[in-house]
Order: structure tokens, then C-alpha cells, then sequence
């Protein structure tokens, strides 16, 4: 179809044709031309029209079944109504398409505009639920979510743990588990903020909870309650808020965190014999590792430190293997080991395989924000010392 036909196509001819043998789109399109020749007069020749784009090229559809041909054939145009209407009328003359005896009929002329129209009308309404299901945000949206955008980039890191800016300038800090809830507080406008980033507490927050006002703000999770317990052993907690149950700080909206901060409980208030277990409470791995592993454990990690550089072990604690730490997941499916000890991070990936291989220990240099599977104990350098 010529670009002007495209463009100011105003109605679409569709004739269906038949004919007695077997004919090729060359053939229907010569009769279409060729027959029609010359019935209406020089001003209405086809060729001509096509010429100064007020017919569009001619489109035929064919199908051949049992040595017949049968088929639709298009033809777009930008006549008036009338002189589209002898366009179709002229096609039902035709008698033959190519060597065999044909039948046309016009089936209908389509009016593109209505179908055009039918299309607008319908986007149109599309799009009036999508503005009115969106909305438009307000001067006050826009400001707050460029403030939410340029608090969360203001994450720091305060002596290697995540944490909100000028951390030493405030005499209230905030304790919570991991990067992405500092994250969440910064986008609130909490700023006195800090990580743990693991399982065991660093010597940092140790340090901060003996020098500041803390609150501890953690997950409503097993993983908050066994993180509380280390925090109220070592640390010099002052108050605890948590997530609603099965909730975490990362997920809260504004009103959540402000709502859960302002209802944090003073660690005296707590329950004495909670206190009391948690004081006493040796750290959870003595608890797990039976006689001389955890000796073991440290021993073989100290050995490793900087070989980047992986040990399983059997059941009895005997040495199966040692590979390089890239090659030690391929080994992990290979040796039937209960303990892993490697120089490097434990993460949710490694844990994950782990669980699925039967292995009970994992011991790493660090660990990160992981979700432990019941059965398998992860322990650090630090854990251990």
C-alpha cells in the first residue's frame, strides 16, 4: 500500500473469490486490473487511482484445497463512499482468474474510520481507569518521595557495619539486624541507625551500647529472638521493639516503624526469668557441638585463613577433602561430609546447598543476613574464639 493510501485510507473493500483450478496472487491481481478496465470511464481506472494513492495496494489471501482456489481479496481506499461502491460493484464482473473460470462477490465494505473510532473510544476509556486508578500525585507526594529517595542513599558504613550518617553525633542508636533495614529507617527519616549484619554481634555494637542510649528494633522472627538473646548477653541494651509477628523491619511502612519504636519496651521491664536465661545462657553453639568440635572447628579454620580455600569433613570429624573454595560446591554434591569449613562468607546460596547435600556444619570467616533451615548449625571465626 502506498504511504498516502496508508495514511488516508478512509474504507476497505473484502470480496471473496472462487475458482475452478489452481491460481497464484498474480493472477487475481491481473484480473482485478485487467477486467475491470475501462468500465468507468479514464477518471476511474484502477491503475490510475493506485497511481496518485487513492486505491492502496491490492492484498489477497489464497487457499488451495482438492485442486481448487478459493480466497479474500483487499483493496483500501480514499474515495467517497459512491465511488468506493462502483470500485466493488466492478469487481463482481470479473469471470475468469487466469486459466480458470472465477467467482467474486463483495462480501462487505468496511469503513476504517468507524473501526478507528470504535479503537479510540474504547484506549480512551483504558487509559480515563488508569488515571483515575493511579491518580496524580500531589506537591506534597512529589516532595516526600524525593526525600524518601535521598534518605535511603544516605546509608554509611560506621566502622565496617551499615549505618545512617554521622552516627557519632547522636546520643540515641538505633540497633536493627540487617543493610536493607537500615535502609527502611533511613527512607523514614531515622537516621541514628546501625546494622548487626550476621548472626554473632560485633565488637562494634558491643562498644556503642556501653557509649549510647540503644534501642534494639528487630524482626518478629526465631531469627529476632535468638538475636535478642546475644544482644541482652553482651550487650548493654536499653530498650526492644520488634515487628509484628512473622513481620520484618525491612517490609514496615512509616507509620509501622514509628508506631513499633514508640512502643519499645525497657529491657528491665522485660520478664525477669527471660533475663535471667538469657544471661546465663552459654552461647548457642557449646549448646550443639559435642566434646572436642568446636576446638576442631577453630583449629582447621585458623589453618585456612587466606588459602581461599575449602574442608568437609566426615561424620567423626576426619578430613575427607580439601579444594579450592571456587570448586567447593561441585565437591559438596561428590563427598558424603557432615561439616563444611571454608576461608570465606557464608550465604543464603550455601546454606541452601548445604541442607540439600545432609551437611549439619557450616563455619565460615562471616556470615550475612541468611534464614537457617532446622538441622544445620552456622558458626564464624568469632563464634568459636
Amino acid at each position: 500500500m502506498s504511504k498516502l493510501a496508508q495514511a488516508t485510507s478512509k474504507y476497505t473493500i473484502h470480496a471473496k473469490f472462487e475458482a475452478d483450478g489452481t491460481v497464484e496472487k498474480p493472477d487475481v491481481i491481473g484480473a482485478v486490473f485487467g477486467q475491470t478496465e475501462g468500465l468507468l470511464g479514464p477518471d476511474m481506472e484502477l491503475r490510475e487511482l493506485q497511481k496518485t494513492g487513492r486505491i492502496g495496494r491490492i492484498d489477497v489471501e489464497l487457499r488451495n484445497v482438492n485442486g481448487k482456489t478459493s480466497g479474500i481479496i483487499m483493496i483500501p481506499s480514499s474515495l467517497d463512499s459512491s465511488e468506493t461502491a462502483l470500485i466493488a460493484a466492478c469487481m463482481e464482473t470479473i469471470e475468469r482468474v487466469g486459466p480458470c473460470n472465477a467467482k467474486i462477490f463483495v462480501d462487505k465494505i468496511e469503513d476504517v474510520r468507524v473501526t478507528k473510532r470504535k479503537y479510540v473510544v474504547d484506549r480512551a476509556k483504558e487509559l480515563l481507569v488508569k488515571i483515575f486508578d493511579e491518580g496524580f500525585p500531589d506537591a506534597e507526594q512529589i516532595s516526600e518521595q524525593i526525600k524518601e529517595a535521598v534518605r535511603s542513599s544516605e546509608i554509611t558504613e560506621y566502622k565496617g557495619l551499615p549505618a545512617g550518617p554521622n552516627l557519632d553525633t547522636y546520643d540515641t542508636v538505633i540497633i536493627v539486624e540487617g543493610r536493607a533495614d537500615v535502609v527502611n529507617l533511613l527512607k523514614n527519616g531515622i537516621k541514628n541507625v546501625i546494622a548487626i549484619e550476621g548472626t554473632s554481634i560485633p565488637k562494634t555494637i558491643i562498644d556503642l551500647s556501653k557509649e549510647k542510649l540503644t534501642t534494639a528494633f528487630l524482626d518478629g522472627d526465631r531469627g529476632g529472638d535468638l538475636i535478642l538473646k546475644e544482644l541482652l548477653a553482651v550487650c548493654d541494651i536499653d530498650f526492644v521493639a520488634r515487628a509484628p509477628r512473622g513481620s520484618e523491619v525491612e517490609d514496615l511502612s512509616k507509620k509501622e516503624v514509628f508506631k513499633y519504636l514508640r512502643n519499645k519496651i525497657p529491657t528491665d521491664q522485660i520478664k525477669p526469668e527471660i533475663v535471667r536465661e538469657i544471661k546465663e545462657e552459654r552461647p548457642i553453639y557449646q549448646f550443639q557441638l559435642e566434646g572436642d568440635k568446636a576446638e576442631r572447628f577453630k583449629s582447621i579454620l585458623e589453618d585456612l585463613i587466606g588459602t581461599r580455600a575449602a574442608c568437609f569433613l566426615n561424620e567423626d570429624m576426619g578430613i575427607l577433602g580439601r579444594v579450592p573454595v571456587k570448586e567447593m560446591f561441585s565437591a559438596m554434591r561428590e563427598l558424603d561430609s557432615s561439616a563444611i569449613i571454608f576461608d570465606g562468607d557464608i550465604d543464603q546460596k550455601l546454606v541452601t546447598q548445604c541442607a540439600n547435600n545432609g551437611i549439619k556444619y557450616i563455619i565460615g570467616m562471616r556470615v550475612g543476613r541468611i534464614k537457617t533451615p532446622e538441622g544445620i548449625l552456622v558458626l564464624t571465626l568469632q563464634d568459636l574464639k
